[in-house]
């Protein structure tokens, strides 16, 4: 018990000062509620509480939601564009190949 009461102020500063940097560092348009000016006195003057009112109710939560992303390269419209192009320009060059082949096989004409 005497442990934890000698960890517990650790444990309450650390928690007060990530709070109230990360106010500082969050956008103005992130923050709900009370300007960050006030959220940063209420952390002060409300230690616990105070951390836990802000990343509860005072910052907006980053969007997690959007366009899926691709899993696989084959559910990828470009890579799949790119790869059929990349297919025709081989076939392209081989044959172009087998012309000039076809062409230095023929004996010069006079």
């Amino acid at each position: 018990m005497a442990r934890f009461l000698v960890i517990l102020p650790f444990v309450v500063v650390a928690l007060d000062v990530f709070a109230v940097v990360d106010v500082i560092l969050t956008e103005t348009r992130r923050v709900r509620a009370l300007n960050k000016v006030v959220w940063v006195v209420i952390i002060v003057l409300l230690p616990v509480i105070g951390a836990l009112l802000w990343f509860f109710l005072g910052k907006e939560r980053q969007d997690r939601g959007g366009e899926p992303r691709q899993v696989a390269p084959d559910d990828d419209p470009n890579f799949l564009r790119n790869l059929r192009r990349d297919e025709e320009q081989d076939e392209r060059i081989r044959r172009l190949e087998q012309e000039l082949a076809e062409l230095d096989d023929d004996p010069p004409k006079e």
